[in-house]
């Protein structure tokens, strides 16, 4: 199962988010077409979703990281508060801004109060890799931490660089990754961290985790280094369960696990707040160097559609999207050239859909 459900944080449990929109039986979502391979691959959804008669209308929001101005961001963020769900491409963060300027990226996700950040890591069929039979759900922290956009330069050649870990946000995603372990008939949540050396930051939110994880006496609860956990994970990941870290160390060690199951086109993501939710690919690669030739892997945009189908409750259209894809994979092995094949990107995307086709294509009566 590739998953998309939010989870609400029971210390908000009497606050309910508003619902996606909803007109004349059809969901409206914000798309983002983002940088790089973003727009063709939400083309090919656009497409796979015409195709399977998906009650899905998209608000198109273009984004452009090379304005000054942040009115493009601030649109998409409008819509998204408008829409309650997003499906978008990554946004190319310039290396060249100021420090105290945020990235749109992390603009979007602070903006919204997007606190989770969840990756489900799964080996998938038809995939050669090195290890087997991995399932990780991570959870990462996204809204604090080193992405905070604190710095300076205290004195020529010196840099501060503040890293905000907080007690309210360490309890909320501590909270989130043990009420998700439940509902997933999870047995165990490990905590990542650096504690033994930022004993403050680091140790509140390790602090943070043993509180909460105190009242799931049915989940078993650890903590690991994150230095060691790297080294774990590529040792033997299948003894990892569900992962729950603070902001930087979610950024590693998700894209590490992407590479142990197959790479950035592969895995989907999802950020949830509570109020909104917004699904991407979950390594954020702008895949500048292949964008316009064909040879993206859709996989990973695909399957967070799915995730943002389930999120919406319309689990039959996600199931048949998933289940071709997931099909094309195995049975064909129509593979793009990132996982060892010569097939292009419209390929793969026919081949789906005529998968779907095949399986009885769905209708809007569903």
């Amino acid at each position: 199962e590739v998953f998309g459900t939010t989870i609400a944080s029971r210390r908000n449990k009497n606050l309910r988010a508003p619902p996606p929109a909803k007109y004349g039986g059809r969901h409206t979502v914000t798309l983002i077409p983002g940088d790089g391979i973003g727009p063709e691959l939400l083309s090919h959804v656009r497409e796979v979703f015409r195709f399977s008669c998906v009650p899905v209308d998209f608000e198109v929001v273009h984004v452009n990281s090379g304005l000054e101005s942040e009115d493009d961001i601030n649109n998409a963020i409008t819509a998204i508060r408008r829409n309650g769900v997003a499906l978008k491409g990554n946004i190319e963060t310039k290396h060249i801004m100021p420090p105290s300027v945020k990235s749109r990226n992390n603009l979007l996700r602070t903006s919204l109060d997007l606190y989770a950040n969840v990756m489900h890591c799964q080996s998938l069929p038809g995939v050669q890799t090195r290890h087997k039979n991995i399932d990780i759900i991570i959870i990462r922290e996204n809204t604090e931490g080193e992405y905070s956009n604190l710095e300076h330069e205290s004195v020529s050649g010196v840099v501060e660089s503040l890293k905000i870990i907080t007690r309210n946000n360490s309890l909320r995603i501590a909270d989130y990754a043990f009420r998700l372990a439940r509902e997933k008939g999870r047995r165990r949540v490990t905590a990542v961290h650096k504690a033994n050396i930022m004993k403050l930051g680091d140790g509140l939110f390790l602090q943070c985790c043993r509180e909460v994880a105190s009242g799931y006496p049915d989940i078993t609860f650890d903590s690991m280094i994150v230095d060691n956990t790297t080294m774990q994970l590529v040792s033997k990941p299948q003894q990892f369960d569900v992962m729950v870290m603070p902001n930087l160390y979610g950024n590693v060690v998700s894209n590490v696990c992407a590479g142990l199951v197959g790479g950035p086109g592969l895995v989907p993501g999802a950020n949830y707040g509570r109020d909104y939710a917004v699904f991407e690919t979950a390594t954020r690669n702008t895949g500048k160097s292949i964008a316009d030739r064909n040879i993206a892997n859709p996989t990973a945009m695909l399957l967070a559609s799915c995730m943002m189908l389930d999120h919406l409750k319309l689990y039959d259209y996600a199931s048949s999207i998933r289940n071709a894809v997931l099909t094309t994979m195995n049975e064909t092995r129509l593979h793009t050239a990132d996982i060892g094949g010569q097939g292009t990107t419209s390929e793969v995307v026919q081949s789906i859909m005529r998968i779907i086709q095949s399986k009885g294509q769905l209708t809007t009566d569903l």
